[in-house]
């Protein structure tokens, strides 16, 4: 298989696992029992905090272990509804992920008002944009992706977050596309909230980590026996979390190198299909992008047909986002950005990790044409039969 979907999991890297072994098997304590092997085990889970906070740039008691970027970001949408009744605003970007849409629609239900940002025709989000939905001194929270799960262009954080906080709203950042994809420095870009995904980086599924500034506010969603300095009880998932520090650490120290080399095949992929297929469009081709994401909408195709073609051929790519169920539905990441139901149900995402190899993108390439040929092919012939029919 050739696997171009890495935007909906990656595959887990040989060093991660090999970290995540041993809390499987013999070094199985309670990080919160007072033996030696619970004294291990929070050794484990505090190097992994050390870890994840230095790829954001942030400090260890910044970081609050969660089982992934679904739970981090209910958890800061809660707080916020709960924590500042008086301010029943929560400012969100249009072209969200679904986690945070749909905690958007229960802040509804909760008798709040949403207010939803748009973006621009290449899916950015502009400042004014921002600074025109705010509500000062009724916003509660203002809840952004930081790097698009579909089309991978890249907010311009740092000026969102100046704007939001000009009118005295907290910043939510839905970071976990960007983490390990991109820099990131906390210092620099100073939102108050930031949830991140440790399977979106070659570490396992179901473990993730919220990021909680010193600055601000936060009371858990989960309480109990007051695990995570009493920021998110439960027992810690000791492998996961072994595993996704392991993660962050290798992130960081292949950035430099894995940035240029993902845009450089990433950039191949779509001059191979569009020297074929002219007619192509590339989404937020003019924005910045993250280096591993391509959307692209193939001319006269159709993406069903496409992913099943694709898939007996042995390439695994994606219609759109696929943190639904395996039915495609219109994105409205794309009808945001101002393209209607046909366009988006002609258009593939391709997403590769630092896995991804040059033999593996020519090859791609080649056989995404043959499918989108084909099925051109198969679409002119029935349009001929109806024709003389």
């Amino acid at each position: 298989m050739i696997y171009l979907d890495a935007n909906a999991t990656t595959p887990p890297d040989p060093e991660v696992v090999e970290a995540m072994l041993p809390w499987l098997g013999a070094r199985f304590g309670n990080p919160s029992a007072s033996h030696a092997g619970g004294r291990a085990a929070r050794r484990a889970v505090e190097a992994a905090r050390f870890q994840v906070a230095a790829l954001l740039g942030a400090e260890p008691e910044e970081i609050i272990f969660t089982s992934g970027g679904t739970e981090s970001i209910n958890s800061v949408h809660l707080f916020a509804r709960q924590e500042w009744p008086d301010r029943p605003v929560l400012v969100i970007g249009a072209a969200e992920h679904a986690a945070v849409i749909e905690s958007a629609r229960r802040w509804r239900k909760s008798g709040g008002e949403v207010r939803h940002v748009p973006v621009n025709s290449q899916g950015v989000m502009q400042p004014d944009a921002l600074r025109a939905a705010l509500a000062p001194g009724r916003a509660a929270l203002v809840s952004l992706l930081w790097a698009n799960n579909e089309t991978g262009v890249i907010a311009p954080m740092r000026e969102l977050v100046e704007t939001a906080h000009a009118a005295g709203a907290p910043v939510h950042a839905d970071a976990v596309q960007a983490a390990g994809k991109m820099p990131l420095d906390l210092r620099a870009v100073p939102v108050d909230y930031l949830s991140l995904s440790g399977h979106k980086m070659h570490a396992p599924q179901g473990v993730g980590a919220l990021y909680a500034s010193r600055r601000a506010a936060f009371r858990p969603l989960l309480v109990g026996g007051g695990q995570e300095r009493g920021m998110r009880s439960g027992t810690e998932n000791v492998p996961g979390i072994a595993a996704f520090g392991k993660a962050a650490e290798l992130a960081r120290a292949r950035l430099p190198a894995a940035i240029p080399r993902m845009r450089d095949l990433r950039d191949l992929l779509e001059q191979r299909i569009l020297a074929a297929l002219p007619d192509a469009v590339i989404h937020g081709r003019d924005a910045d992008r993250l280096p591993n994401t391509s959307s692209i909408r193939l001319p006269a195709a159709d993406a069903a047909g496409m992913l099943i073609l694709l898939d007996q051929k042995g390439i695994a790519c994606s219609g759109g986002s696929a943190c639904h169920s395996g039915a495609l539905h219109p994105s409205h990441v794309l009808e945001a950005m101002g393209f209607d139901a046909a366009h988006a149900a002609g258009t593939l995402r391709f997403s590769l990790s630092h896995l991804t190899t040059r033999e593996e993108i020519e090859t791609a390439a080649g056989l995404v044409i043959q499918a989108a040929e084909k099925i051109r092919a198969l679409k002119d012939e029935a349009s001929g039969e109806v024709i003389g029919v």
